[in-house]
């Protein structure tokens, strides 16, 4: 089966934009991660942990200015299309989605050969894409529980007397960051499926020419062959 045309509408620049600062700050926060729980080389502790709670911050804006601007900026609400909608219903469920939870199970698992017909995101993708910004703030709640300026204040003190002092707190927000390691393989697996494409869009802002889908009646209409030349 080909597969749906990757259009710009569907990945409005602002959120490529916050896509990169994402996998940057990500990508810093497991390097330096690693290296404040096991140092495996000298001299670069007091760079690792000024890093890791700069990204961190970034990382924590990043994701609240994301949900924001979802209610603000339009994107299209599947591949194929250029018609605009608010971008957060494309994290809501839709009647493109609609009872395709188990089809889109088969289709990553190789049960089912073509991919379910419908929006933007399958219906995996929008429960792990939902899930992102409350682990974020959960895992940024207990950076600050084990941040000095802030280990002694208010909900980050009663946090850590809460689970039994700074070491468990510490352990907690390790096995985290595993969490988030998971997601991003799980992220790319998702993303890619069915090709390239998606990670040419959301890295070079490339467009992919296919087939044209329109959300209104929810089928194919025709295919562009020219989205490779945008």
């Amino acid at each position: 089966m080909a597969h749906l045309a990757h259009y710009r509408e569907a990945h409005p620049l602002v959120f490529v934009i916050t896509h990169w600062i994402n996998l940057i700050a990500m990508l810093v926060l497991i390097f330096t991660g690693f290296y404040i729980h096991f140092p495996f080389f000298a001299g670069f502790m007091g760079i690792a942990r000024g890093a890791h709670v700069f990204c961190g911050i970034v990382l924590l804006f990043n994701c609240i200015f994301r949900c924001i601007a979802a209610f603000i900026v339009k994107s299209a609400p599947a591949g194929g299309t250029r018609k605009l909608q608010p971008d957060y219903k494309s994290f809501f469920p839709q009647k493109d989605n609609r009872h395709q939870l188990g089809a889109w199970i088969k289709y990553y698992l190789f049960f089912k050969k073509d991919h379910p017909l419908g929006g933007k995101y399958g219906v995996p993708q929008k429960i792990s894409y939902l899930a992102i910004p409350f682990l974020i703030l959960i895992i940024a709640f207990t950076g600050f529980c084990l941040w000095g300026p802030t280990m002694f204040n208010g909900p980050f003190a009663a946090f850590n007397d809460l689970v039994g002092g700074l070491m468990i707190t510490r352990i907690i927000h390790y096995y985290l960051m595993w969490v988030f390691i998971l997601f991003m393989f799980i992220h790319i697996y998702l993303a890619n499926v069915e090709g390239l494409a998606p990670t040419k869009m959301m890295f070079a802002w490339k467009e992919h020419g296919g087939l044209v889908y329109d959300p209104e009646v929810h089928n194919i209409v025709g295919n562009d062959d020219l989205g490779e030349k945008h």
